[in-house]
């Protein structure tokens, strides 16, 4: 039980006055940060040709309201004689759209008839159930359902739409460290399995995001394992600026135990409305979306003096997106309990009023964190800032373990190699995207970096021994940096020119199991020659023998 979370409950006034005063504090501060630079930014361009899809009850009225100031085409549910029309008119029982604004096509077929296809800047979806279904839809697609101010509101937005518009590249994508897939086996799909607005598909071995589809949220970097996807709008050594300034500042003006609560657009009404009675202690501190900012974020934000984080989440956001704020808050939980932080620290809201808002917040975290404020900066890699933020926190833990065991599916941990299988055949080594799991050219030896495990899988997947499980947890001190060995054999040199080729193990391993393969039946010799040597001998006339035979050593 939390003693000091009891304590806090009863309240003492004039602590609740300072830490309000220290708030605002620390709220300035973070408003003093530069602001960041926007970076590339993402075109698009309409001339409004607008297609309006729906039943003629539906569709018809809104189709001629448009046409006033859009060049529209109409495709009809029901095949309904709606008279001449300034614009054209297709009956459609099947209909398909897919893109993004300036950029829509779409496919429709009539009954007995061909498909028919056409290019579109703009859509108005006014179908019972959405063409598109993302959760987030693309810029220039409407479907406002059977709500008439809805409806409303779309069609003077559209009417808006015709010119050149662009938005923020909201990602920056390093496909040397993606981890997704190697040699057509796969690896991590974090990205693609968050995407609201699937713009992320797979591309062989790496990721595609489409610019125009991604709609900024952030979860992608969030959930990336290896720091291959950053977000950018701003970045998180910005965001880190941001929340160190304002934990510093709310420290120095006498604040105590205080929690960041972090919110996007969505929540921000919630959060004004609730106000008056939002604790003290609670900072709140925009995002251009709450799903931007992860375990290293957060971790960070522990280190600089923060009793706790909270989440603020409404139901516009994706499901998904919850879900993969919770599992990360479980493992970064998990961390400070094995580093004997008392707890719990994180705290993910999904409300749908004020008065839930206020209730849930006035049990905000009241969490441990370290005894001195950390000075490190966010790195622009996540995997750096969490090297800064593990160090920190062991230091000035009370209980300094090697490992803590996390859940199935961490993006941090170890790798266990079954010695008595594995033949050191370094297919692990080829597809490692991070360098965790390496080879050395002076012997036969597999060496592993745990800093580096991502636990993408991508080794276990391609051993062909299944000589390779995964152990998530979290290392810490020299255990996570140092280089250890997982196995290593002798090596197994040519019984004709003594050059080594192999190991000893990898060699009888294949003498076992390819004895009785007719292209090696009575020349089992030959395994244990080199590939060249192995050429040699084939070639030799039998009986023949030009180089003698020497023993391995």
């Amino acid at each position: 039980m939390n003693i000091r979370f009891l304590e806090g409950q009863a309240g003492d006034p004039l602590q609740e006055r300072r830490n309000a005063l220290a708030k605002t504090a620390a709220i300035l501060a973070a408003d003093a940060v530069v602001p960041f630079e926007q970076g590339v930014a993402v075109s698009y361009r309409s001339a409004g040709r607008t297609l309006v899809v729906g039943s003629s009850l539906q569709a018809l009225a809104w189709a001629d309201h448009l046409s006033q100031g859009l060049p529209v085409t109409l495709l009809l549910l029901d095949n309904v004689d709606v008279g001449e029309r300034s614009y054209p008119v297709f009956v459609a029982r099947t209909v398909a759209v897919a893109g993004w604004l300036g950029a829509f096509e779409a496919r429709w077929q009539a009954p007995g008839q061909a498909v028919e296809q056409g290019k579109f800047d703009l859509v108005l979806d006014l179908c019972p159930s959405p063409l598109i279904t993302t959760h987030q839809n693309p810029h220039g697609y409407y479907a406002p359902g059977m709500d008439e101010s809805a409806r409303r509101a779309a069609a003077a937005e559209m009417m808006e739409m015709i010119g050149d518009f662009e938005k923020p590249k909201y990602f920056a994508y390093k496909e040397r460290l993606c981890a997704h897939s190697r040699n057509q086996l796969k690896g991590c799909t974090a990205c693609i399995d968050i995407c609201s607005a699937k713009a992320i598909v797979s591309d062989g071995d790496r990721v595609k995001v489409n610019p125009y589809l991604c709609a900024g949220c952030g979860a992608c970097s969030t959930v990336c394992p290896s720091g291959a996807m950053n977000y950018a709008y701003p970045s998180a050594s910005h965001t880190g600026s941001r929340i160190k300034a304002a934990l510093r500042a709310y420290a120095e003006a006498g604040g105590q135990e205080p929690v960041l609560l972090l919110h996007g657009a969505a929540g921000a009404p919630l959060l004004e409305a609730a106000a008056a009675e939002v604790p003290g202690r609670v900072i709140p501190l925009a995002l251009h979306h709450t799903a931007s900012t992860g375990i290293e974020v957060w971790l960070a934000a522990l280190c600089y003096g923060a009793a706790g984080i909270t989440v603020l989440m409404t139901q516009d956001e994706a499901p998904q997106y919850a879900a993969a704020l919770e599992t990360q808050m479980r493992v970064a939980q998990t961390v400070l309990d094995g580093l004997d932080y008392a707890g719990p620290h994180f705290q993910l809201l999904r409300v749908a009023n004020a008065h839930e808002l206020a209730v849930a917040l006035a049990q905000a975290p009241r969490g441990e964190c370290p005894a001195q404020a950390a000075t490190f900066n966010l790195a622009e890699d996540k995997r750096n800032t969490l090297d800064y933020v593990l160090e920190h926190l062991f230091r000035h833990a009370r209980v300094q373990p090697d490992a803590v065991p996390l859940p199935v599916g961490a993006p941090f941990g170890a790798i266990a190699v079954n010695k008595q299988t594995c033949s050191l055949c370094m297919a692990c080594v080829g597809v490692c995207p991070t360098s965790a799991v390496m080879d050395t050219p002076n012997a036969p030896q597999l060496r592993f970096v745990e800093q580096n495990c991502v636990q993408c899988g991508l080794c276990a997947n391609t051993c062909p021994e299944n000589a390779i499980t995964l152990v998530p947890r979290m290392a810490f001190g020299d255990t996570r940096k140092q280089t250890v060995v997982l196995n290593e054999s002798q090596p197994f040199h040519c019984i004709r020119c003594s050059k080594p080729f192999g190991t000893l193990h990898m060699i009888e391993n294949m003498l076992a199991r390819l004895s009785q393969h007719s292209a090696f039946a009575g020349n089992l010799e030959r395994l244990k020659m080199c590939g060249d040597c192995r050429v040699i001998d084939m070639m030799q006339p039998e009986g023949e023998l030009s180089v003698p035979l020497r023993r391995p050593r």
